[in-house]
């Protein structure tokens, strides 16, 4: 797939059927998340996959917005060193993925990490050093239904030459 057909049709998937992503897939996931860019080439950036159902219920149950978790057939957790970049870097990782997934078949959807309480309860479950910060979990799966990319505001309105 084109990058930019990839970029002006993927969208957020919150409903995925019962059906498990393989291993190689996933790692395709991974390889385009490691090679995002990355402030003064530190590369703080480190996944944790979650394929087991009791794991996913765990982050579905705990998050505010991500109960779809639960369904996906993956989830892709995005954490990064605190390092001067760490939020750019595990950002750029992230979209690295959710792009990958659509250009393979796959649907994804971001689930808040950094700013939310329920943080520091996830890294501790999934066993991450001290220093480390959530970034984001991507529901990673096949889709239920076909979905769109949601309306977003015309070139116009958000693009400024020169000055703002």
């Amino acid at each position: 797939m084109d990058a930019i057909a990839c970029i002006n049709t993927r969208y957020s998937c919150r409903s995925y059927l019962p059906k498990p992503v393989p291993r190689p897939l996933l790692e395709q996931l991974l390889d385009a998340g490691r090679r995002a860019p990355s402030g003064r080439k530190v590369e703080p950036v480190e996944f944790v996959v979650l394929t087991e159902q009791s794991s996913r219920d765990f982050l579905a149950e705990l998050t505010t917005y991500g109960k779809f978790l639960s369904q996906a057939g993956a989830c892709v957790v995005v954490i990064a060193r605190d390092t001067k970049y760490y939020l750019e870097d595990g950002c750029a990782a992230a979209e690295n993925i959710l792009l990958a997934s659509y250009a393979l078949g796959l649907a994804s959807c971001w689930i808040a990490g950094d700013k939310k309480s329920y943080a520091p309860e996830i890294l501790q479950r999934l066993g991450v050093p001290s220093g480390y910060k959530l970034i984001a979990m991507l529901a990673i799966g096949y889709p239920a239904a076909p979905g769109e990319q949601s309306q977003r505001r015309p070139l116009e309105q958000v693009a400024h030459w020169e000055r703002f």
